[in-house]
């Protein structure tokens, strides 16, 4: 007797009618999406169903989505052609997924929550990936949220918090690192008041140690 293949749970959470998480971006990297240099080439990873690499490509600047799901990327690409723009898509395990390393401007990681033992590799490709000066925009979930109906992981491991993100990111000067609380309203996964971190940083020219002095 042959195994039932394994079902992606993020494909079967796509797979229903509407936007899971809607179709607007996340507030906060509407708010910080400024600091990307103008024309630039930005990496989304975890995409999903493509709200925020939509609206980026609608600011004008080459956007490449990356998410496990093939579901949601065919949403995320349905919505692109809706609004008149273009986004590349990438099917892939992010465990293991290397972008280009010095081949984008902008990282964005908008409730992008992976296990510990993948997780710091992945940002750690990500960040590599990055242009010297290069922007990280990020926004998660923190232990605060544990217990809170708005959304994010059930599971404490898979949560954030600002320490994290300065270990897993030792070469970007963060400009902003906070954990806060924000009103959600985004599709109904993401709804009513939710403990995040939200960030904003650039990459230190030196942070290869090969790309010029460091000022304290």
């Amino acid at each position: 007797m042959t195994k039932d293949p394994v079902t992606n749970p993020w494909d079967e959470r796509y797979a229903a009618d509407g936007y899971a998480y809607g179709t607007a971006p996340s507030r906060w990297l509407e708010e910080r999406a400024a600091a990307i240099r103008a024309g630039g080439r930005v990496l989304c990873l975890g995409e999903g169903e493509g709200r925020n690499a939509v609206w980026l490509a609608g600011r004008g600047l080459s956007v490449d989505a990356v998410d496990g799901s093939a579901v949601g990327l065919e949403k995320a690409r349905r919505l692109a052609a809706e609004r008149g723009v273009h986004i590349g898509t990438r099917v892939d395990d992010l465990a293991s997924y290397r972008p280009e390393p010095g081949a984008y401007d902008a990282l964005v990681l908008v409730f992008v929550h992976l296990p510990p033992a993948i997780r710091p590799g992945v940002h750690a490709a990500g960040a590599a990936a990055l242009v010297p000066g290069g922007i990280v925009i990020v926004e998660a979930f923190t232990h605060r949220q544990l217990g809170r109906p708005s959304g994010g992981p059930r599971q404490a491991d898979l949560l954030y918090d600002a320490d994290l993100l300065r270990a897993d990111f030792p070469g970007v000067e963060w400009s902003v690192l906070v954990e806060t609380e924000v009103e959600l309203d985004e599709g109904s996964f993401h709804r009513g008041l939710a403990a995040v971190v939200r960030g904003v940083g650039r990459t230190l020219p030196d942070r290869q140690g090969s790309h010029g002095r460091r000022n304290p």
